[in-house]
């Protein structure tokens, strides 16, 4: 069976480095290439980190890229930090260099580069904004037929969102991070007729990094990627945090933990309720994974990374 052609486009989180990671254990899938998007991040660091994932992860062939686009409202800087914190991480730095490649091209036009010369439609796993997707398609709109589908951690329909009014003055809590960062970009995908599965935090919010989970990545620690994974979540477990990226990318993988359901959308653009997916009949379709089996999840991920 010829393997599942597939482009990740993250964007420097925590998260955003654990599913790469675990992108890469999926043997039915063949990785062309890791595009970094420069938002929940510092890019530097951020390109970094990726390609030391992969020099340690025996995929070295695997090419990075480093976006160039821009969003109109920026993550904050306490978040941002995680990406200087990871690229600096002791199980990614035994070596004196990087093997990973990193490509001349931007990040939007290597994703141009890779749609127009791939055999067949490729998906696109999207753990960041739709900033560079959005770039792309308005290099070579052609590209939209050489798109599988988008796979889209992003987004909040009939729950809250998680940019907080505390932090982003003037805005009312109903958009979601990754939308709001470039909530024009997402407007624009919207605009084509690309298949959208996307994980909302309708989804998210239920699947928490647990404590428990860090100590079993612990019992696993033997095994780089749990070692790499259980300090990478050690980081973050003092806050609120959840599976957002990795979630996201593990349907890849096992379609069947999930149900989707349809929804009518529509994005908005301006205003205190800027990035909010909003759920309007009428609107864009797209499909949205509305639940999860969490205990296959969490052993599903706790398998992949015990190597």
């Amino acid at each position: 069976m010829p393997k599942q052609l597939v482009l990740m486009d993250h964007d420097g989180g925590v998260d955003d480095y654990l599913a790469t990671m675990l992108l890469m254990t999926m043997a039915h899938i063949q990785p062309l290439g890791v595009v970094v998007t420069p938002a929940d991040c510092y890019a530097q660091p951020a390109v970094s980190a990726t390609r030391k994932i992969l020099d340690l992860m025996g995929y070295s062939d695997v090419p990075v890229a480093e976006s160039t686009v821009r969003g109109i409202n920026p993550f904050p800087r306490l978040y941002r930090r995680d990406s200087l914190i990871v690229d600096h991480l002791p199980i990614l730095n035994q070596s004196e260099e990087i093997s990973t490649q990193l490509v001349s091209e931007t990040g939007q036009e290597f994703m141009v580069q890779v749609l127009v010369e791939a055999s067949e439609p490729v998906t696109l796993m999207v753990t960041g904004p739709l900033t560079t997707v959005a770039a792309a398609l308005d290099i070579a709109p052609e590209i939209e037929s050489k798109i599988h589908q988008i796979v889209w951690m992003g987004g909040a329909l009939n729950v809250p969102g998680n940019v907080e009014k505390s932090i982003e003055a003037g805005q009312d809590g109903s958009a979601e991070w990754n939308a709001y960062w470039d909530p024009v970009s997402v407007q624009r995908v919207w605009q084509t007729q690309i298949a959208i599965a996307m994980c909302p935090l309708d989804l998210t919010n239920n699947v928490p990094v647990t404590s428990e989970l860090v100590r079993q990545l612990g019992k696993q620690r033997h095994y780089p990627l749990s070692d790499l994974a259980g300090q990478c979540y050690a980081l973050v477990i003092p806050q609120d945090y959840y599976f957002w990226d990795v979630l996201a990318t593990a349907y890849l993988a096992h379609p069947e933990f999930y149900q989707l359901r349809e929804w009518e959308t529509a994005i908005v653009t301006t205003g205190a309720s800027q990035g909010r997916t909003k759920v309007q009949p009428g609107g864009h379709k797209i499909q949205a994974m509305d639940q999860v089996d969490t205990s296959k999840f969490y052993a599903y991920i706790l398998q992949q990374w015990a190597t």
